[in-house]
């Protein structure tokens, strides 16, 4: 038996399962810290169109510099619970040269808030609640920037698109939220450290589902 075979097949967007680094991110953080208590709320049928707002501001700030732009996270999936707070991924030529577009959407109101360059080249900027249209909910805004290529944008989607299509998977992920945060955590790491497992489970689902690449659940 070869090694390969030893350990699984694994689909190209799989990674093995680990906690996050809390002192290490917090090393990433951009700026003064500012915990807060991690709130799920009830879905919110005005998330989608909240997206539209921001991807509108984001597009006119960049033009062209936008190569891709996804609603990712769990506002982006009707009828889950989530922090009342919009993700979105952003491509870019490279997620490195900040100059290239940090400056542009810091005149939009978005702060730099999270460098990670050794988790690929991962950059989060944030737009404060009450800065998009109060017809949207003007939720706060995590909008995190990549390269062409990165895998991490990727699997949101994969994950994303899987919630959407299966409402056990869904509901199994909102109790996880449900449970993480009645922990009372005031950083997300920390939370999202605590429903970690949870979503590792529901990955290995959405691989295990796709067609186009095996997968054996749980490789080595």
């Amino acid at each position: 038996m070869s090694a390969s075979d030893e350990r699984g097949a694994r689909h190209p967007l799989w990674r093995p399962f680990e906690l996050a680094d809390l002192d290490a991110f917090a090393q990433a953080v951009v700026g003064p810290r500012s915990p807060a208590p991690v709130v799920v709320v009830r879905p919110d049928p005005r998330w989608p169109a909240a997206y539209d707002a921001l991807a509108t501001r984001v597009r006119a700030a960049l033009g062209d510099a936008v190569l891709a732009l996804e609603h990712v996270g769990s506002t982006a999936v009707p009828g889950l619970a989530a922090k009342p707070v919009v993700d979105a991924d952003l491509t870019v030529a490279d997620s490195a040269d900040e100059a290239a577009y940090v400056p542009a959407l810091e005149a939009a109101g978005f702060v730099l808030r999270i460098r990670e360059p050794d988790w690929e080249e991962h950059r989060l900027l944030r737009l404060d609640a009450g800065l998009l249209p109060a017809e949207v909910g003007a939720p706060a805004v995590n909008l995190h920037v990549f390269g062409p290529g990165a895998v991490e944008p990727q699997r949101h989607v994969l994950f994303r698109d899987h919630l959407r299509r299966h409402p056990d998977a869904r509901e199994r992920y909102a109790r996880a939220k449900g449970a993480a945060a009645q922990v009372g955590h005031t950083e997300a790491m920390a939370y999202n450290n605590d429903k970690a497992a949870a979503v590792y489970d529901l990955y290995e689902e959405a691989f295990a589902a796709d067609p186009a690449h095996p997968h054996t659940p749980r490789p080595r």
